[in-house]
């Protein structure tokens, strides 16, 4: 975890052209707002470029880079936005240029990239062997052109390593949430969360929203129920209780919830226990016995087992890394 002393860490945004500017300003939305409780900046981000002529984006407008090459290689996380630069998009290659910019990132540096710009780390070999998603609508061109790229398109984002990718657009905003959450604790991605106002984590492995998990069936569908089911997770909720909250089949409701989730009951409902596992571990001090109770997971041994079967980690390594801190103030 980034402590005090190694504060403002440095983060260059490599802006590609034509880069995509949603993309392009997640990174200096979420990490450039964070700031410890005295107002103090928790991460110098800039927008850098191969040099400071204006960079074209996919949204009709350009941007003046705020820093060149000096300071994308002293960075300590660098960030590669999604582009359409043809290059690495359409034939898997990089010009020089880029590929010497890549080849000069330091030695520990965190590589991160959103989107397409997976495509600029897998044309620089960076991925090869790593697992790695992108947007899924790409996933087949990125197959394509890098075999050796562990790809998995369901995912909102993967940590391999020193390397972080995302999938498209507001998946992001996740996985900068993420890094800070990583580097600084609950509290101040919470806070940097509600400053956006996205939901505050999402997992990385959750699916992305592609077509197959869009309900075709009313708006009603099981949502009620899902609502529902977080009120009370410290009951017993089995498929049959569920199904007759929803005045369904148990046929009808679990067709119908995997159509709008992208998950099977159980699997959607151990998840959300231990979401709400980790919440109480962050933010209260309750033993891990009633931790346990109070989001369904019955025991301590069984959210151990959980946790360390999904997190890797047990509960009280859990609660030790992220204890939430003193809420930050902005600046």
């Amino acid at each position: 975890m980034v402590t005090a002393a190694t504060v403002p860490h440095r983060v260059a945004v490599l802006a590609l052209a034509p880069v995509v500017g949603f993309d392009m300003t997640i990174p200096p939305t979420v990490l450039g707002n964070a700031a410890a409780a005295d107002g103090t900046k928790l991460y110098d981000v800039r927008i850098c470029g191969p040099d400071l002529s204006p960079v074209p984006t996919t949204m009709g407008y350009a941007i003046v880079p705020q820093a060149g090459p000096e300071w994308f290689t002293a960075a300590d996380t660098v960030i590669v936005p999604g582009t359409q630069m043809p290059g690495p998009r359409r034939r898997g290659e990089l010009t020089p240029e880029i590929a010497g910019l890549l080849a000069s990132i330091r030695p520990g540096a965190r590589i991160v990239s959103i989107c397409t710009g997976a495509f600029v780390l897998a044309a620089a070999g960076l991925l090869d062997g790593r697992r790695a998603t992108t947007h899924w609508s790409f996933a087949d061109d990125f197959r394509g052109l890098f075999p050796h790229v562990l790809l998995d398109e369901n995912l909102l984002f993967v940590e391999d390593g020193n390397l972080y990718t995302s999938a498209g657009l507001a998946a992001g905003l996740d996985l900068c949430l993420h890094l800070l959450r990583s580097d600084h604790g609950s509290e101040i991605a919470n806070d940097a969360a509600r400053y956006c106002v996205v939901p505050p984590w999402r997992e990385g492995g959750q699916s992305q929203f592609i077509d197959r998990n869009v309900p075709d069936e009313g708006s009603d569908g099981t949502a009620p129920t899902r609502a529902w089911a977080l009120r009370h997770l410290d009951h017993a909720l089995g498929l049959a209780t569920l199904s007759a909250h929803a005045r369904m089949s148990v046929r009808t409701f679990t067709r119908r919830f995997k159509a709008e989730t992208g998950l099977a009951p159980g699997a959607w409902l151990l998840q959300q226990r231990l979401r709400h596992a980790r919440h109480l571990l962050e933010a209260t001090d309750l033993p891990i016995d009633e931790v346990a109770r109070a989001s369904g997971l019955g025991t301590a041994a069984s959210l151990r087992h959980h946790m360390r079967t999904e997190l890797g980690v047990p509960p009280l390594s859990y609660r030790k890394t992220f204890r939430s801190r003193p809420r930050s103030t902005r600046s």
